[in-house]
């Protein structure tokens, strides 16, 4: 069982360019005639986007929070099929990650506990702005600190001269870490960036292209692309996951996936792992679009769509459908931006109106894995289901009269949080959760979607 070799691209810290050195690496390897299987660590959305423009395949997520660690090997697998090497990106810092005030100890989600998982070495991209010799002590520390982790070279960014890059190169020999790149300071390369982050590549448009392709000339000329693909390794020696896990329902359903501008938060197994259900899953944008014809459910994924509230508001026809769809009892699921879209306003411009209460933009920005319980039973979930989430959002919804929860859980200070709303056919919560991680919960949604099809027929 042969795994595709692979590397992680890791940093000291956020803020020192590992995603447009890993962006720019998948985009140059794949120039060069390779096939390059993009990964992100942790729950992020928006770096698998830029990751997908540069690779040609769809960006994907390995984060043992959200999905196990049993779960990390299979996805790895999976994503990188028929792949020659395979690139991933890390998240903060190499050692950064999940800390648990009841479990001391290595933070769980951390780039370098995925790295051992798939045996593969990372490669330390270090801002050098402000350092010299000083890098030797750092790139000791990080190669040391952890000996299931190995670093088999560094990429030099932001590099100010030819004496500051020959001094760094020294410094690097000295403390036994090979240089495989270094990049000069290319600030035209900025993404634009916004309380969530970086601007999602969708949002960008042509430009996320033009991006993307000049991160990937970059590394073509500043790394040794020949270099990075001799020290990938990988070690998984797992069978690659299985959407299908479950019977399909029999004649299929047609699911409605809001996509475009405004929804853009969603991991690529979703999709895999609702068709592996029965479901005909069909895209729309609900800035433009009606829903798809014979509509029997629909998600509504994360995004933005406090940047898109006048034109979410003007489309009164898929918002009045959505509203039909629901009061009809069809099964609707809604994270985050989701949530946001089913209230009955959103910083005041009308949306959808199927539950009752308001969303509205807050200087807050609410963001941290959550271990959540479902506290009713929907199309969805049984009462008492329990999953560990993540939550990343800087809007609030205050809903008016009585609800069901969807979610329950610690918040920030260990206060308890009530999160969403279960109504009929509505699951709606803040919480993003992983599919690959609830394929049970999938295939319930869609045979609920079946049974709510022939009831409706």
């Amino acid at each position: 069982m042969v795994s595709t070799p692979a590397v992680v691209i890791a940093a000291p810290a956020s803020g020192s360019g590992k995603t447009t050195v890993a962006t720019g690496l998948m985009g140059a390897l794949r120039a060069a005639g390779r096939r390059v299987a993009p990964f992100k660590v942790g729950p992020d959305f928006i770096d698998p986007g830029y990751h997908g423009l540069a690779s040609g395949r769809p960006g994907r997520n390995l984060d043992p929070v959200l999905v196990g660690d049993s779960l990390i090997g299979p996805l790895f697998r999976h994503g990188s099929d028929d792949a020659d090497i395979a690139v991933v990106e890390g998240v903060m810092g190499l050692f950064d990650g999940r800390i648990s005030p009841t479990a001391p100890g290595p933070a769980h989600g951390s780039t370098a506990q995925v790295a051992a998982m798939l045996g593969a070495p990372v490669i330390l991209v270090v801002d050098a702005r402000g350092q010299s010799h000083s890098i030797a002590a750092l790139l000791h520390g990080f190669a040391t600190f952890d000996q299931s982790v190995r670093l088999a070279g560094v990429i030099l960014n932001r590099v100010g001269s030819a004496r500051h890059d020959e001094v760094l190169r020294q410094a690097c020999e000295h403390a036994g870490v090979p240089v495989l790149g270094s990049i000069p300071r290319a600030d035209e390369l900025t993404v634009p960036s916004r309380h969530l982050g970086l601007v999602t590549a969708v949002e960008h448009g042509n430009l996320a292209g033009a991006a993307v392709d000049a991160m990937a000339g970059l590394v073509a000329r500043h790394v040794d692309l020949d270099a990075v693909a001799a020290v990938a390794a990988s070690g998984v020696a797992a069978p690659p996951w299985d959407a299908a896990v479950h019977e399909p329902v029999a004649g299929g359903v047609t699911v409605a996936m809001a996509a475009g501008k405004a929804f853009t938060f969603n991991y690529a197994e979703h999709v895999e792992v609702l068709r592996a259900a029965g479901a005909t899953v069909v895209d729309f944008d609900p800035l433009t679009d009606p829903l798809p014809k014979a509509t029997a459910a629909l998600v509504l994924p994360g995004g933005f769509p406090e940047q898109f509230g006048p034109q979410l508001s003007a489309n009164d026809i898929v918002r009045s459908q959505i509203r039909a769809l629901a009061v009809r009892g069809a099964p609707v699921h809604a994270e985050c931006a989701g949530l946001t879209y089913l209230v009955d306003d959103l910083d005041g411009q009308p949306m959808c109106g199927v539950l009752a209460g308001s969303a509205t933009f807050t200087d807050t920005l609410t963001l941290g894995y959550r271990d959540a319980v479902a506290v009713g039973d929907s199309p969805l979930h049984r009462i008492g289901d329990r999953v560990v989430g993540h939550e990343f959002h800087r809007t609030a919804v205050q809903f008016t009269g009585d609800r069901q929860p969807a979610w329950r859980f610690a918040g920030r200070g260990g206060h308890v949080v009530d999160d969403g709303a279960v109504r009929a056919g509505v699951h709606a919560g803040y919480l993003h959760t992983h599919p690959a991680a609830h394929p049970d919960a999938v295939a319930r949604f869609v045979s609920a979607a079946a049974a709510a099809s022939r009831l409706a027929g």
